[in-house]
């Protein structure tokens, strides 16, 4: 593999199981070019070790006054040199190209395990931790492997001289032999407290990433409330943090430095008193005390890589192990065994009971925002971050009677009061038929996993990931616009059923169009040419929110589940957003995470999920009547005990937002 061959068709199924394994897996894959360096290697430190046998011959001709003996060790000489830029040049260039060969196929790796898990990525991994895996850490990775043929061939070579003195001159090539393996092995002790500084370093260093970016991200918010510089003062103290534990880590590093040079002196000097001794008793030629000292000297070089190789391990490993911990992750319980086919039906989820039978609008209302976003995930088919085992009892094919799917009596049930669905959290009975607790936390000795979300009865998780994506579209609350125009913008994977003119309409981008128009750089104004920025800046909250909402409108997907779609803009748009999405989403199964009663209103059926379990379901209206759970959540109220007086004063303010409701949608209507 080349620079100039990337990205890889492939970048391979890696080993994930611990961060060395992965280490070796990414080494092997790249058995050519750690060959290829390993060659090179090879022939640059066997140039280098030849030069002291080049030198001492010089140097004993000059002492026999032999011409030609001086003539050939200085042809000898010029070629070990030729030879030495050679192989250093090609060295360095194989070496850096596994470098980059390597953190671009981790790079492709992570980004392939980006594209599966979407949005429930930052919930399951921590974004501070994703932003240094993708950068610093895949910079060190790559490092270790670079550095890994370097040092086999600083081995070898090592090895090779050792055997060469020790044939050429035993009296001082058994101490060369005897002091090599002592000076490589010295630092051996150190390297473990070496190691565990560093990852306190790191460990601080990726804190304060994650601080820093999560307080960029809520810069304006923290103004908005002066707390700029309470957050700014956090990070003042992680980052004092992060040097102390740099400076001790550097400590560390030093010292091995110094002991890698401490001992080879030793070493040289030693061999420089012992071998004049024996030069002075006439033992040995000075030619040959040249050879050994110039070949003991070049040593030093070879040295140098089990240092390095020893820095390179010590911090990649951590950094293989935050990638294993990203690349570990799985969408789903189960791997893809399902055809590749996009299932029809009902849209059902096990965990909750939620049920969004096929071509109704469906409105489900959360009391937590945050357990809407996950079952919004979880709706797409994401896996819950627990990450527990399939229940082996048959959790995963629900029946109608435990709450599971009906479509015979979804479709012929009576909706004019609310319906209670799937066992109440508060039921003992209910966690004695799924093994677990009343907070679902699998049983002392079990290990399940949550179910998968079935579409039409196949789990999603059982389907290839295209067609998963295909079948079930999830919106985020906060979706992002990448930059571009707004054709491209709307230039998706589509059915084809449903074009962008429709799917702007249906979202009320009017006076987006109008605003895009007057800022097109073009003569005829055509608002589809306008270039949008980066993340949509140039437009307000509502307009990016509602071209995010035209965007998922265009991919026309079996199943939609759009979370707080209409959160960003006022009350008559909302409604009009609604009454849109319902008319061209007809025939298509929609959910939509809102407590707006406004949308709420226009939805075919409404599901109230408390506890982690849908507890009741029916039509906005009923619900608001006889559902007191529902109602706090809806009209926003604090205090489920409220006096009567107070109940009817916001029952009597619901019904306001109802009617308001209801004559927007016939506004709507007459104007369709």
């Amino acid at each position: 593999m080349q620079i100039r061959d990337l990205p890889y068709s492939d970048p391979g199924d890696p080993d994930v199981r611990s961060g060395p394994r992965f280490l070796l897996w990414l080494g092997l894959s790249q058995l050519t070019g750690q060959l290829k360096a390993l060659s090179w290697g090879l022939l640059h430190q066997c140039a280098v070790a030849g030069l002291p046998l080049c030198v001492g011959l010089a140097v004993q001709a000059v002492v026999e006054r032999s011409g030609s003996g001086l003539a050939w060790a200085g042809a000898l000489i010029v070629a070990l040199g030729v030879l030495i830029a050679v192989g250093d040049t090609m060295l360095h260039r194989t070496a850096v190209t596994n470098w980059i060969t390597a953190a671009a196929r981790v790079q492709q790796l992570l980004a392939r395990k980006t594209a599966e898990l979407g949005s429930a990525l930052t919930r399951r991994v921590a974004a501070g931790e994703v932003v240094a895996v993708s950068t610093g850490d895949v910079e060190k990775i790559g490092w270790f492997v670079e550095a890994l043929s370097r040092f086999a061939a600083a081995a070898f070579a090592l090895v090779l001289i050792c055997v060469g003195l020790v044939l050429y001159l035993p009296s001082l090539g058994v101490l060369v032999a005897l002091a090599v393996p002592v000076l490589a092995l010295a630092v051996l002790p150190l390297l473990p407290r070496a190691t565990r500084r560093a990852d306190v370093q790191r460990e601080k260093a990726g804190h304060a990433t994650e601080l820093a970016s999560d307080t960029v991200a809520g810069l304006r918010v923290l103004r908005g409330i002066g707390g700029e510089e309470l957050f700014l003062g956090r990070y003042r103290r992680a980052s004092q943090e992060v040097r102390e534990a740099a400076v001790r880590s550097a400590r560390m590093w030093a010292l091995i430095s110094a002991i890698q040079v401490l001992l080879p002196g030793v070493l040289l000097i030693a061999l420089v008193w012992y071998g004049a001794t024996l030069a002075r008793d006439g033992r040995i030629e000075v030619g040959q005390l040249v050879t050994v000292y110039s070949a003991a000297t070049l040593m030093l070089f070879p040295l140098r890589h089990f240092e390095e190789i020893a820095m390179a391990y010590s911090f990649s490993r951590p950094s293989a192990q935050r990638a294993v911990r990203v690349l570990s992750l799985s969408r789903g319980a189960r791997t893809a065994t399902a055809e590749a086919v996009v299932p029809e039906g009902d849209l059902y989820d096990p965990v909750t009971g939620l049920l969004a039978p096929r071509g109704l609008f469906t409105a489900v209302v959360c009391g937590d925002p945050d357990e809407a976003g996950r079952l919004a995930d979880r709706l797409g088919g994401h896996a819950e971050p627990d990450g527990r085992a399939p229940d082996e009892a048959g959790a995963d094919t629900p029946t109608a009677e435990a709450g599971g799917p009906d479509t015979e009596n979804t479709q012929g049930r009576d909706t004019n009061g609310p319906e209670k669905t799937g066992p109440d959290p508060s039921d003992g009975d209910a966690s004695e038929r799924d093994g677990t607790g009343t907070d679902g936390v699998p049983g002392p000795g079990e290990d399940r996993r949550l179910p998968s979300v079935l579409l039409g009865g196949v789990a999603l998780d059982e389907l290839p990931l295209g067609s998963a994506r295909t079948a079930v579209l999830v919106q985020d609350k906060d979706p992002v616009l990448l930059s571009g125009t707004l054709r491209e913008l709307l230039d998706v994977p589509s059915s084809g059923t449903v074009t962008a003119e429709e799917a702007l309409t249906a979202a009320q981008c009017g006076d987006v169009l109008d605003a895009l128009a007057q800022a097109s750089v073009d003569a005829d104004g055509d608002p589809m040419d306008t270039r949008i920025t980066e993340r949509g800046r140039s437009l307000s909250g509502g307009q990016r929110q509602r071209l995010a909402l035209a965007r998922s409108l265009v991919t026309d997907p079996e199943a939609l589940v759009l979370d707080e779609p209409t959160s960003a803009v006022d009350s008559h748009t909302e409604a009009r957003v609604a009454a849109g999405v319902k008319r061209l989403r007809t025939g298509r199964t929609t959910v939509a995470f809102s407590s707006s009663p406004l949308l709420l209103d226009l939805a075919d059926r409404v599901a109230l999920v408390h506890g982690g379990r849908v507890v009741a379901a029916g039509t906005h209206r009923a619900l608001l009547r006889d559902e007191a759970r529902y109602r706090a959540v809806v009209t926003r109220e604090t205090d489920d005990t409220a006096a009567p007086a107070a109940t009817d004063r916001q029952n009597r303010l619901a019904s306001i937002d109802v009617s308001r409701a209801a004559g927007a949608t016939e506004e709507i209507e007459e104007r369709a």
